[in-house]
């Protein structure tokens, strides 16, 4: 991954400004970028989910360190779920499924970027899961419940985290952070997938190798080698 490598094709949409907005000087120099760094290009199709993209870098650049707001429904989808259930996702996620797009999380929630459209059929799916309609085999093994999670997409905003977060910061921080123009995203089919795969393993806490640090290591950097 880069870290903050000057985007050169950087909101080339829509012609050429007499100065284009160069928020990406600011951290050029910086070393040892990883999976929690956003990237030129990641900050790029950030901005893109705005109505004013120049407008937002502009902001950025002034307080890299601040979080932003930003509308879903266009780029992104938003799904919400609590830290704990949302680690147990993404290692199932990474360890058996496609991966995830941007991560991100904000006051004891996790927040999982997903396909524009995530947040209107993933309920209606988890619904109709829980009452057992998708039948086979799996649809007999016993699981535990889905815990409650809110969908962001048309008409909702969301805070995402700053495009620098110190590494001992409280506030909201980056798991996976944007690293390029056309991130994949998961829908509502592998975030079902994901959510039944939790729900149904009895064994979830201590079994096999996780990606995850453990608590008292204070990493917020995993393992991306399975990233689209």
């Amino acid at each position: 991954m880069s870290a903050w490598l000057k985007d050169e094709t950087t909101l080339q949409a829509g012609g050429a400004a007499p100065h284009a907005v160069d928020i990406f000087a600011l951290l050029r120099d910086q070393t040892g970028a990883q999976a929690a760094q956003v990237t030129a290009a990641g900050a790029a199709w950030l901005a893109g989910a705005s109505a004013y993209p120049r407008s937002t870098l502009a902001q950025w650049e002034e307080r890299p360190a601040a979080p932003g707001v930003l509308p879903c429904g266009s780029q992104f989808d938003i799904v919400n779920v609590p830290a704990l259930f949302g680690r147990r996702m993404l290692e199932r996620l990474w360890a058996e499924g496609p991966g995830t797009g941007p991560v991100a999380v904000n006051r004891g929630r996790m927040l999982l970027f997903a396909a524009p459209g995530t947040a209107q059929r993933l309920p209606s799916l988890l619904a109709w899961e829980e009452w057992g309609s998708g039948g086979g085999e799996q649809s007999r093994t016993p699981r535990g419940e889905v815990p409650p999670m809110l969908c962001h997409g048309t008409g909702d905003a969301v805070t995402v985290p700053p495009l620098t977060c110190p590494s001992d910061g409280s506030g909201p921080r980056w798991l996976v952070a944007p690293d390029t123009r056309n991130p994949w995203l998961p829908g509502p089919d592998v975030l079902l997938w994901a959510c039944v795969r939790v729900s149904r393993s009895r064994t979830t806490q201590g079994a096999g190798h996780s990606i995850f640090p453990r608590a008292d290591q204070g990493a917020n950097v995993y393992d991306v080698t399975r990233r689209r």
